[in-house]
């Protein structure tokens, strides 16, 4: 799935080591976050680039599986794991998903929640309609694609807790965003952000 050098070149954070990250920086002002952590950064043409690229499209979540485990090892290994309550991936349209055959933050999250042993959930979060793709869009145009598009279906589940929500890639943030003020406003307590990778 990936080799020993690979796994050993990957371009990893370490957003664990300083909580005032450029990660959580996006989101000053906008939104408060206890936590915004990326596991690596995005490159074009770099082992993140074709890591996301299998693990996206080509039928590989196996590798969002395991790259999720080894993300939580980290942050097991950071001490401030004790924090989160639940995670909850960011979840596509359902014609999407049914297109694509998975969602591919859902296999990050379990395997956070393999190695964290925190609670993970799949079907809290819906997304309420379906968006563009956000790739050529610009920041604006990125917030206003995902603005009221997720719903709580079960607002029990995050009420008082500490959400860790979770996305393969962040750039702008708009997607986080927007999900997390609907969290926020559904009861959640406080709220983190984990990403497989942050795009520079």
């Amino acid at each position: 799935m990936l080799c020993t050098i690979c796994k050993y070149e990957m371009p990893k954070t370490r957003h664990h080591g300083n909580r005032q990250n450029a990660f959580i920086q996006k989101f000053y002002g906008r939104i408060k976050v206890e936590y915004a952590l990326a596991y690596l950064h995005f490159h074009k043409q770099g082992i993140t680039q074709q890591v996301l690229h299998n693990y996206k499209y080509q039928n590989q979540p196996e590798v969002g599986l395991k790259m999720g485990e080894w993300f939580g090892v980290d942050l097991l290994n950071s001490g401030i794991i004790d924090t989160w309550d639940i995670i909850l991936p960011i979840p596509l349209h359902k014609s999407k998903e049914k297109r694509r055959g998975y969602n591919q933050s859902n296999y990050l999250a379990e395997g956070l929640s393999n190695s964290l042993d925190i609670p993970y959930s799949f079907d809290t979060v819906i997304r309420n309609r379906k968006s563009e793709t956000q790739t050529h869009k610009s920041k604006q145009e990125r917030w206003e694609n995902v603005e009221g598009i997720f719903d709580i279906k079960d607002a029990q589940e995050i009420e008082g807790k500490h959400v860790l929500l979770v996305d393969d890639v962040v750039t702008t943030g708009a997607t986080l965003e927007s999900c997390g003020h609907t969290l926020l406003s559904a009861g959640a307590q406080k709220l983190s952000f984990a990403t497989l990778a942050i795009a520079q």
